[in-house]
């Protein structure tokens, strides 16, 4: 995780903590004694890939750094039921403010991490690569979309900062593909950095009508019929970078992929994925006698 990533990392932490905690974590206080130490560990109740160990440490790292944290395994390691995955050691009442929090997180990336790869294995004899989308919950889409580069995913542009993504509405709100066109490739050399265009047809006509235009790196094929699809790939040529979108599922993939498209965008792994079972669970001490 790179710099920008460790402060938003960071931020989300404190935020977390604050929602959850409020002005006293009551059940630890009233039931454990200040100063009490413990053991407890990571259990896994269902098949997946690992995703959200570094970020856990990091969690761990930020709530109590005296906490002795022992991971088992990685980021991207192919979990089953019964694995246990980090093994931590030191204030109990560190470790309960911790667990839902780094739970929640590595259940959610673990989840997005599995149907990725899913969906990265299912393609594997083609050259298609699956990519994610915007489709993001507010707040945490650097942490989803990490869990899709570890399931084997690749990252679209982050924000609306990072490319020029001209869709539909764009198209028709400033007048027709041309008039997008230029005005984003005018835009774009008034910029301080290299930023790419792409760009949303949504029949043959439109698609035509940018490849003969150009002034664009990627064309997004948005719902287009497989055999459309097809076709399209072919009128594209490999001039442009191609892209596929619009009602692609877990099971149809691979049939989006055969067409030839070097990228299909899911939202789906993302926006809604279900989450792998993980929990964690005490050490319980001796019982005095």
């Amino acid at each position: 995780m790179d710099q920008i990533g460790k402060n938003a990392l960071h931020q989300f932490v404190e935020m977390a903590i604050r929602e959850d905690v409020g002005d006293g974590d009551y059940t630890s206080l009233s039931t454990i004694p200040q100063g009490s130490t413990g053991k407890a560990y990571m259990l896994v109740k269902e098949e997946g890939v690992l995703a959200g160990v570094n970020v856990a440490l990091a969690i761990f790292q930020q709530i109590d750094k005296d906490l002795d944290v022992n991971p088992l395994a990685s980021d991207g390691d192919r979990i089953k039921f019964g694995d246990i995955i980090l093994e931590l050691e030191g204030s109990v009442h560190s470790i309960l403010l911790a667990e839902r929090l780094v739970l929640n997180i590595m259940q959610r990336m673990s989840g997005i991490a599995t149907v990725t790869n899913k969906v990265v294995q299912s393609l594997a004899e083609t050259k298609t690569k699956v990519l994610d989308t915007r489709k993001t919950t507010p707040g945490l889409r650097f942490l989803e979309k990490e869990a899709v580069r570890i399931g084997g995913g690749v990252n679209h542009r982050f924000g609306l900062y990072d490319m020029i993504l001209i869709k539909d509405n764009h198209v028709d709100f400033a007048g027709g593909i041309k008039k997008a066109l230029d005005a984003a490739n005018s835009y774009r050399k008034t910029l301080n950095k290299p930023i790419d265009i792409e760009i949303e047809v949504r029949d043959l006509q439109e698609l035509n009508e940018v490849i003969e235009h150009g002034g664009v790196e990627r064309i997004l094929l948005d719902n287009f019929e497989l055999d459309v699809l097809k076709e399209a790939v072919e009128l594209v040529d490999g001039r442009f970078v191609s892209e596929a979108s619009g009602g692609i599922t877990f099971e149809n993939a691979y049939s989006y992929a055969l067409c030839g498209v070097d990228y299909i965008s899911m939202g789906a792994l993302t926006h809604s994925v279900k989450s792998l079972d993980i929990s964690l669970k005490s050490v319980k001490k001796p019982v005095d006698k």
